[in-house]
């Protein structure tokens, strides 16, 4: 029987493991395997070519026990329902596990921007913020860029949102440019966060940073990222990288500067050219035999059918949901490190936090103190989730650290449930 591969199935089986392995109280779990909210908005564009198009959007807010929604607004052609529930609830136990004062929210549209004009852009997403209208707020929900979306769009839709509430809450999105009012050190968070926790992970496996080989699936802003930072806080060596087309493989190490003129010159970095330079497709680069694997593209990349192929001793999941749950189970089998998106990952949404923090207190940080807060913070997930896993082998049950993460996780949540009297 095939693998199911369905985003939010996959969300509720994860949540499914998590409750009975901490004995999580029944009525706490009903409510946590739904979201709280689902909005589907028919969103009329009117176009470039002077005609109406009709996209279809939406937003889900999943959970905000803790505090308001948090999540980014993806604009992509195969955007679905259940992709953007999935990624809310994934959000829900990120928030947590950070211990900062969000819960769970995610946005999208179905639309390919790459056929459209920047003002068509520009009207979709303005017009995205009208049809949420004061569903949305600092206090409410709080958006921000995700796939296919940037600080640009988020300005544009910061300016419609103030528009509607007729005041300046520059708090009601995070992601934006700094000169509106986002953060120094925002745009790189999401991989300089996983850098963090991939330099802790290898203190724990004395993985040699300067000898370590590190392969990146993914050449978009986490990926990009990912190598540049890999670098400068571990002085790795990358050897593969790769895009929506294809790899490239070089075991003395790919320059930044080739990725970046090969993909300008034909589009795909599979035009890197150096004397060892290989092509190599995406299921390749997965099965290299690497140090430190970095699956930072799209969801449900380590699969039942390869993950008994993986050959690394550290997989770090900076992409949402890469690794399916049948996939973890080889993995921890198989004695990889496979540490889970919502705590790699994290620094995106501990940037917004320490963005929205700034916000609403009118002081602003330079890089270094935004930097150092997130080390600080995203360190101690990194540390509380090791501790969990050692907690529960001592008990004499093991559990891989994704099941570690969501207990803390869904515990933080359910006692603020319980708290406000939800259950």
């Amino acid at each position: 029987m095939a693998e199911e591969l369905d985003p939010f199935k996959i969300a509720q089986e994860q949540l499914d493991e998590a409750a009975s392995i901490m004995k999580l109280d029944k009525e706490a779990h009903a409510i946590l395997r739904e979201p709280k909210r689902v909005l589907v908005m028919s969103i009329p564009v009117r176009m470039g070519n002077g005609h109406t198009q009709v996209f279809t959007g939406f937003r889900v807010r999943y959970n905000d026990a803790r505090g308001p929604a948090k999540g980014g607004i993806r604009f992509h052609p195969q955007e679905s329902l259940s992709t953007v529930k999935a990624l809310a609830a994934w959000m829900t136990w990120k928030c947590s596990l950070a211990d900062i004062p969000f819960g769970g929210g995610k946005g999208g549209v179905i639309c390919d921007t790459k056929k459209m004009s920047d003002k068509e852009v520009e009207a979709l997403s303005r017009a995205y913020v009208r049809a949420l209208g004061t569903d949305m707020g600092p206090e409410v929900d709080v958006p921000a860029p995700d796939v296919y979306t940037n600080p640009q769009i988020m300005a544009w839709m910061l300016d419609e949102y103030m528009n509607i509430a007729r005041k300046s809450e520059f708090g009601a999105i995070t992601g934006k440019p700094v000169e509106v009012w986002g953060s120094a050190g925002r745009m790189d968070s999401t991989a300089r966060g996983g850098m963090y926790v991939m330099r802790e992970a290898a203190k724990m496996l004395k993985i040699n940073p300067r000898r370590a080989t590190i392969a990146v699936q993914g050449f978009g802003n986490a990926g990009r990222y990912a190598y540049t930072l890999s670098r400068e806080i571990m002085g790795s060596k990358v050897v593969a990288i790769s895009d929506s087309e294809g790899g490239v493989y070089d075991p003395d190490g790919l320059d930044l500067a080739k990725l970046d003129e090969a993909k300008k010159r034909t589009g795909t970095v599979q035009g890197y050219k150096s004397k060892k330079a290989k092509k190599i497709s995406n299921e390749e680069l997965l099965e290299l035999k690497v140090d430190i694997l970095i699956p930072a593209a799209i969801e449900n990349q380590v699969r039942a059918d390869n993950a008994d192929r993986i050959n690394c001793k550290l997989l770090l999941e900076l992409a949402n949901g890469p690794v399916t749950p049948e996939a973890t189970k080889i993995l921890f089998e198989k004695k990889i490190l496979d540490l889970p998106d919502f705590l790699v990952n994290s620094g995106g949404v501990i940037g917004s936090y320490y963005e929205w923090v700034q916000n609403i207190t009118g002081d602003y940080w330079d890089t270094d103190l935004f930097y150092a807060k997130l080390d600080k913070k995203i360190t101690k997930s990194f540390n509380a989730t090791i501790a969990m896993q050692k907690e529960y082998a001592a008990k004499g049950e093991k559990i891989n650290p994704r099941m570690a993460a969501y207990i803390i996780a869904v515990e933080r949540v359910a006692k603020a449930m319980k708290a406000r009297g939800w259950y």
